[in-house]
């Protein structure tokens, strides 16, 4: 794949998930925005490396959740390159997936729901409302939403993050739904448990186990399991889709 000229933000991109699509990216030849909240030096880290092998990227601070801080990300990105072709929605605010400490259903408050909610379809929806300008007059754009395999299967209940990612799928396809007439497509990745990852690293290692007895191919997801997908859906090849969401699990959910 060739993404030479091409503008790709990715938040949450100063480590796990969000560093390697970043990368991926910039392997291919794209000037990449490596957005960050507080990770300042890991997203430097992460722009260097791009930059090593040939690429461009720019470490950019921004808040997802703080409508503000997304509008004045976006118009620097456009004042300072010209446009944005392509967004990977990865940001989310912290999450630990460990099945001994997370709230049940009987303990979990909507406080919970909520904070997940801001961030990851709020926070979506802060960037793809900063962006729709520039690309409506591009008439063309790739907005790629980051979600979970457990909407499908919530082998874990992890009730508050869950309900969020499938509320940012629901967003994405309705956005998908409007926006397709300007040749912008909307599509989402969901990633089985990803490790190592921040939110990954305190998963037990018997959970990790039966997880993987569970998956077809043997093994976790990995963070650079994810960045194909990630590739495939911001190239022309997926110049007519839209509206999908494609699992990265290893078979863990079919159909």
């Amino acid at each position: 794949m060739d993404f030479t000229g091409k503008i790709v933000l990715v938040t949450g991109a100063s480590r796990g998930i969000g560093a390697e699509i970043a990368k991926a990216f910039g392997k291919e030849g794209a000037s990449v925005i490596v957005n960050y909240l507080k990770s300042e030096a890991e997203a430097k880290k992460v722009s260097e490396e791009i930059c090593q092998q040939g690429g461009e990227a720019l470490p950019m601070q921004a808040d997802v959740m703080n409508e503000t801080s997304v509008k004045a990300m976006v118009n620097e990105i456009a004042d300072s390159f010209g446009g944005i072709d392509v967004v990977v929605n990865n940001a989310l605010p912290h999450y630990t997936f460990n099945p001994k400490t997370r709230k049940t259903a009987w303990e979990i408050e909507w406080e919970d729901y909520q904070r997940q909610i801001d961030g990851a379809v709020g926070g979506a929806f802060h960037v793809c409302q900063a962006v729709m300008p520039h690309m409506k007059n591009q008439n063309s754009g790739r907005i790629i939403n980051i979600v979970t395999n457990l909407i499908d299967l919530p082998l874990i209940p992890y009730h508050d993050y869950t309900s969020a990612k499938a509320g940012l799928l629901g967003f994405s396809r309705n956005l998908a739904a409007e926006l397709g007439r300007f040749g912008i497509t909307v599509n989402c990745i969901a990633p089985g448990l990803t490790y190592p990852t921040d939110s990954s690293r305190e998963t037990k290692e018997d959970v990790r186990e039966a997880i993987t007895r569970l998956t077809p191919m043997g093994r976790l997801t990995t963070p650079k399991d994810i960045t194909g997908s990630a590739l495939f859906f911001a190239s022309e090849w997926a110049s007519f889709i839209t509206g999908q969401c494609i699992r990265v699990d290893g078979g863990l959910v079919m159909g």
